[in-house]
């Protein structure tokens, strides 16, 4: 049930998602009701999740509303940016080189590895004694 001038996208990032909704604005951000820099305090992350307006031109051009869970405060910033690259493509289809080039679009896949059995953790052993 969304309008006609609001865009959607989804990103992901290690085990953070990330819902956003762009509309046509002044460049607000909103983040979980917070706003972007109360809930991203530091400069790296809210450089991560301004980098796919920065990237296109588009700086104070949307109105972002994100709802973001899972992970942490970097994983979460990650999940952002994917998502707001993937909702300007929506709203714009000619913004799409642009993001591709800088690497915007592409998931990032790496992802924690599973602790194995007969050890402490994924590639961690015991400690091993021979007498």
């Amino acid at each position: 049930m969304t309008n006609s001038n609001e865009f959607l996208g989804t990103g992901r990032r290690k085990t953070s998602v990330a819902r956003v909704r762009i509309s046509a604005g002044s460049g607000k951000i909103h983040v979980n009701g917070r706003t972007f820099e109360v809930y991203f305090p530091l400069e790296s992350q809210r450089m991560a999740v301004q980098q796919p307006f920065v990237t296109t031109a588009t700086s104070g051009k949307y109105d972002v509303f994100i709802n973001v869970a899972g992970g942490g405060p970097v994983g979460q910033a990650g999940a952002v940016r994917h998502g707001i690259a993937r909702a300007l493509i929506e709203a714009d289809a000619a913004l799409r080189p642009l993001l591709k080039a800088d690497g915007l679009l592409t998931r990032d896949p790496r992802m924690k590895e599973r602790k194995k059995y007969g050890q402490p953790g994924a590639r961690k052993r015991f400690q091993f004694s021979k007498r």
